[in-house]
């Protein structure tokens, strides 16, 4: 599996197509090169997969219980935003429009790198996911990061 990191400032062309940056092309798993599953984030962001990644997402949410009204709801919901996107010669990669309206995105959007997925965003909503205060993300760091006792 790459590992996905770093921000970058990228555009999307009048056709809703943008090159991915070279340090994450270069992360996706060689399998997966050529392709991509984007989908619709839990904020206003599209979150892009390789495919390998997404394999694992999809086998726990489609092994959900469909008998189950609130799980048929989240499935529903998760399914409906998915796109698998084939990355052309020159590293581009075509942005459905639903998922365009979505996230907000314009001309200039910022691409993050999460580890084991990319979020894109528009630079504004970005910024307002964004902690401000490094005491808060201390305090977070700690919250999440801390050994617990059993370390």
């Amino acid at each position: 599996m790459g590992f996905f990191s770093g921000e970058y400032d990228c555009t999307v062309d009048a056709k809703g197509r943008m090159v991915l940056p070279a340090r994450i092309k270069s992360n996706l798993p060689d399998i997966d090169a050529g392709n991509v599953v984007l989908t619709r984030g839990f904020e206003s962001c599209i979150v892009l997969y390789s495919q390998t990644e997404f394999k694992k997402i999809y086998s726990k949410v489609s092994g959900l219980n469909e008998f189950s009204e609130e799980y048929r709801v989240f499935q529903r919901n998760f399914f409906r935003g998915i796109n698998e996107v084939e990355l052309d010669s020159n590293g581009r990669l075509l942005i459905p429009k639903m998922l365009m309206a979505h996230a907000q995105l314009e001309k200039d959007i910022t691409v993050v790198g999460m580890g084991n997925r990319v979020e894109i965003w528009s630079p504004d909503l970005y910024q307002k996911f964004l902690i401000q205060d490094s005491s808060e993300f201390a305090q977070l760091a700690e919250k999440y990061l801390a050994p617990t006792k059993k370390e």
